[in-house]
């Protein structure tokens, strides 16, 4: 099992970015497949997740609206869509899968971060 995260970068508050999520040694609709991030000094959080199968997601409150979460089987990738982006989203964030059905973890298996920086 391998997650390889990309799309970070820096970008200015109120704009976009799409960071991908490439899996290799299983495929993405078999099992769930969180976002997290984590900014300095602080413990890492859940923003959202993806189920296998139906695809049902969740998002943390903090980027409800904001951010989405979808699966491209075909690619073997997941991405995390990121608009009206807030200085404190600024974080390295960290695709992870729990080898399960539903997003009740734990989240075994981390790709290597991508870092996301907003400001002007």
């Amino acid at each position: 099992v391998q997650l390889v995260e990309s799309g970070g970068g820096l970008v200015q508050p109120g704009g976009s970015l799409r960071l991908s999520c490439a899996a290799s040694g299983f495929t993405v609709n078999y099992y769930a497949i969180g976002w997290f991030r984590q900014a300095p000094g602080k413990e890492r959080e859940g923003v959202s997740c993806i189920e296998s199968g139906d695809g049902a997601t969740n998002y943390d409150d903090s980027v409800k609206g904001r951010f989405t979460i979808s699966r491209d089987n075909a690619r073997n990738t997941v991405y995390l869509d990121m608009n009206s982006l807030k200085p404190n989203d600024t974080a390295v964030y960290y695709c992870a899968t729990d080898q399960a059905n539903n997003c009740l973890g734990p989240f075994g298996s981390w790709g290597q971060g991508t870092q996301v920086t907003v400001s002007s």
